[in-house]
């Protein structure tokens, strides 16, 4: 009886130990006790606001977890001061220069912190450290945002509505302009005289391009005028005489015109003095009349029996050579 109940109780011992030791990795695996066993180090951060942050988050660098949080105290008069306790094997890459932040742990999980930054020349956090903290936008901040932005929306709203109303009305340019139909016939035929006008500059445009065409092609007056330096010279000649021969004129007309306006001169005098003009008028009836006087008086010596010979000579000799030719 004592051996069987002895095997009894070392069996049922055995038993309890091994349901101690599930019991407590279950213990050690479910509340993450093992955490406890690594080497740590203290750094805090100074919060404005921490958003809901609780003792045991969990702290991230570069998407690995390297610690928790280790208790949150009041700090000065309304900053809250987070302790960390960070493993040491993460030491080597935190820069006393890098920043935290806190964010979530996924779209709608628990608060965490985030470090993240610094500088490859800044040495490595130590224990006591602070890292600077970079203030983030909380989901009061984005609500106090859309607020904002929906009285914004509202006042646009209404300055929309305010300027419809002038445009239904026929206020101001633009509601002239969708009401009067008189003014946009005027546009309209604004527009197409805009068209013609580019229409023509097209055409002329085209012109432009045949006569340059023309100059380069060989044979043509107006590439002999670009290209030969002859004719180029002999038109530019032609026009220096032009231009003489107009400063010429001007300078004739010039002093003419002076040598008429003075009275004392042959032109003045004929321009100006009515009597020399009677007098020259009456010289030219004179010269006419007597011109007539020698025509009939030529006229009377072919008839006259002395001369009558030698006219017909004359006239004969006139007729020879005529033939002749």
């Amino acid at each position: 009886m004592n051996e069987s109940s002895n095997k009894r109780a070392v069996i049922v011992g055995v038993f309890v130990f091994i349901g101690l030791v599930f019991l407590l990795s279950g213990i050690l695996i479910i509340g993450n006790v093992r955490e406890t066993f690594k080497r740590k180090m203290n750094v805090v951060s100074l919060f404005e606001d921490v958003g809901g942050l609780q003792k045991g988050n969990n702290i991230w660098l570069s998407g690995v977890k390297i610690g928790t949080v280790d208790n949150l105290n009041f700090y000065g008069k309304s900053q809250v001061e987070v302790s960390m306790n960070i493993d040491t094997k993460a030491q080597q890459f935190i820069p006393k220069d890098s920043k935290v932040k806190i964010s979530n742990d996924g779209l709608i999980g628990n608060k965490i912190l985030v470090i993240y930054g610094g500088t490859e020349k800044s040495l490595v956090v130590q224990e006591g450290d602070t890292l600077e903290v970079e203030k983030t936008f909380t989901s009061e901040d984005m609500i106090n945002t859309f607020q904002e932005n929906n009285k914004n929306l509202l006042a646009i709203t209404a300055d929309f509505k305010a300027i419809s109303k002038k445009l239904a009305a026929g206020e101001g340019t633009i509601g002239k302009l969708l009401n009067d139909t008189s003014l946009y016939a005027n546009i309209n035929s604004a527009t197409k005289s805009l068209q013609k006008a580019t229409v023509k500059a097209q055409e002329l445009a085209g012109s432009l391009a045949t006569f340059s065409s023309g100059l380069n092609k060989k044979g043509t007056l107006a590439n002999e005028l670009a290209t030969d330096t002859i004719v180029f010279k002999s038109v530019r000649a032609s026009v220096l005489q032009l231009q003489q021969m107009a400063d010429t004129a001007s300078v004739f007309i010039a002093n003419l015109k002076q040598a008429g306006n003075n009275p004392k001169t042959a032109v003045g005098v004929l321009l100006h003095d009515e009597e020399a003009g009677a007098l020259l008028k009456e010289s030219f009836k004179n010269l006419e009349s007597s011109s007539q006087k020698l025509d009939e008086d030529l006229e009377a010596a072919q008839h006259n029996i002395l001369l009558r010979g030698f006219f017909k000579k004359k006239a004969k000799a006139a007729e020879k050579d005529s033939l002749k030719r």
